[in-house]
């Protein structure tokens, strides 16, 4: 069924595009934002958004012969925006997110020693992005471009965070590995979830069978959860404050429920919600004392 935004923003993607800069905004609070680092924190959420932007972009414009039939109602299969048009957009999209990482490292130089780290992330960030959909093209290579998604989650936190100078802060890449890890396992159960749909793709569920795929899934979303206990073990955060990990905790460990039974799109909704839940819970443990 045809869309009603228009199709520039649909191409886009808003709610991913919204996502990730709030999570990227959650990765300079938890550094220890200050007044001053305002500013450059804002501008590096706009290179975010932008670059995620972007990335859906390019995704869609590489993917429209097989849209054409798998997603016949997106924006350029459908017609309602041209690849010319699309190609602009993701350029211009491109252009934003460089400008606001070198305006982010200018801000930041004047501030702290570690400036280095915004354009270091946003350098591996782009490598990443490049490779996952134009060559050599990871994201046909199963496991590997698995891997590679939930890196460029996980780098959204660093990214922010590089931003007021805290790059270099055990508490924040603690925070980018529990991301990490629960987005590795819901790329998986995705996978399982698209396995009749899924062509010219050598997925991991294909490789080793959807049942084998799973459990390895869930083995990698517990490995997010003893990533985000562990701050609360090593005195980072205060440990009564674990409680608000309980939500993403029970949400998380009970999805084996939903994967036993091969319920592939509920189990990987919850690694989504759970994943959310553990970085509102970093957040709140941050906030009080």
């Amino acid at each position: 069924m045809l869309s009603s935004r228009p199709a520039w923003l649909e191409l886009a993607r808003p709610g991913n595009v919204l996502a990730g800069g709030i999570t990227c905004t959650l990765g300079g609070y938890i550094a220890g934002i200050t007044e001053l680092q305002i500013i450059s924190l804002s501008v590096t959420v706009i290179s975010v958004m932008s670059f995620i932007a972007a990335g859906n972009m390019v995704n869609d414009i590489v993917d429209r012969n097989i849209d054409s039939e798998a997603h016949p109602y997106r924006p350029i299969p459908s017609g309602r925006i041209s690849i010319e048009r699309a190609k602009m957009l993701a350029t211009s999209c491109w252009l934003i997110s460089l400008l606001g990482m070198v305006a982010s490292t200018v801000l930041i130089k004047n501030d702290v020693s570690e400036w280095w780290g915004v354009p270091l992330i946003w350098g591996i960030a782009a490598a990443l992005m490049v490779t996952y959909d134009l060559g050599p093209r990871i994201k046909e290579r199963g496991l590997s471009g698995n891997i590679s998604i939930s890196m460029l989650v996980g780098a959204v936190i660093i990214f922010g965070a590089a931003s007021v100078g805290g790059i270099g802060k055990i508490l924040v890449w603690l925070v980018a590995a529990t991301a990490f890890f629960v987005n590795l396992g819901r790329e998986i159960v995705k996978d399982c979830e698209d396995m009749e749909s899924d062509e010219g793709r050598k997925t991991f569920p294909m490789e080793v069978g959807s049942e084998n795929a799973r459990m390895v899934a869930y083995l990698l979303a517990l490995a997010g959860l003893i990533c985000a206990a562990i701050p609360y073990y090593l005195s980072l955060l205060p440990i009564q404050w674990l409680l608000f990990q309980t939500p993403a905790i029970i949400l998380i460990m009970t999805t084996n429920r939903a994967l036993a039974a091969g319920e592939d799109e509920k189990a990987q909704k919850a690694l989504r919600k759970g994943l959310l839940l553990g970085l509102l819970g970093f957040a709140a443990s941050v906030a009080l004392p």
